[in-house]
């Protein structure tokens, strides 16, 4: 299965103890559930060995989440495990090309032009939101003036349901099938 033609991505973003974790877990869950297979992307954005350890637990709960592959990379380090100066997400991705995938869901890499969503856990977050592209919604911890962000799909956090249904259409769209 190529990757652009079949396999949809979508980013997790935020900062430090915004949810992404749980929230990619959720999401492998349910792609699982549905019949898709996932896999997870974890950036590691402190270093590499011998802090990335904790990442990799990360890494450990996608996998029990249903990803069929799951890595993490931080600093050069790429867990699954090689190791070479620098790795790009696209250099990843490609290797994922082995795997038969619908959706990689990826953690961090800000700073790259995937489909994405943005945790918000206070109004500093928001400043992420004027860096950021290609946001597809916000879900926010806190309440947003909608108004504000009326070019952004909005979700509460307590609205899993409705933002898991919503991300969930987005990922089958791009993949072109109809799981659901």
């Amino acid at each position: 299965m190529a990757l652009g033609k079949h396999c949809s991505i979508l980013q997790i973003v935020g900062f430090q103890n915004s949810g992404k974790t749980t929230l990619m877990e959720k999401l492998i869950s349910r792609a699982e559930q549905d019949g898709l297979n996932a896999a997870s992307i974890k950036h590691h954005g402190h270093g590499g060995f011998p802090n990335i350890d904790s990442s990799s637990k990360d890494s450990i709960r996608h996998y029990k989440s249903g990803a069929i592959v799951s890595s993490v990379e931080g600093g050069g380090v790429f867990q699954l495990s090689a190791k070479a100066d620098n790795w790009s997400l696209k250099e990843i991705i490609k290797l994922y090309t082995f795997f038969p995938l619908n959706v990689i869901f990826i953690e961090g890499y800000k700073k790259e032009s995937y489909p994405k969503v943005v945790l918000i856990r206070n109004e500093k977050d928001l400043s992420l939101l004027y860096l950021l592209t290609n946001v597809q919604c916000v879900i926010s911890h806190i309440e947003l003036d909608k108004e504000l962000l009326k070019n952004h799909q909005v979700f509460h956090l307590n609205q899993e349901k409705l933002y898991i249904d919503f991300l969930m259409e987005e990922v089958v769209k791009k993949d072109g099938k109809k799981f659901i």
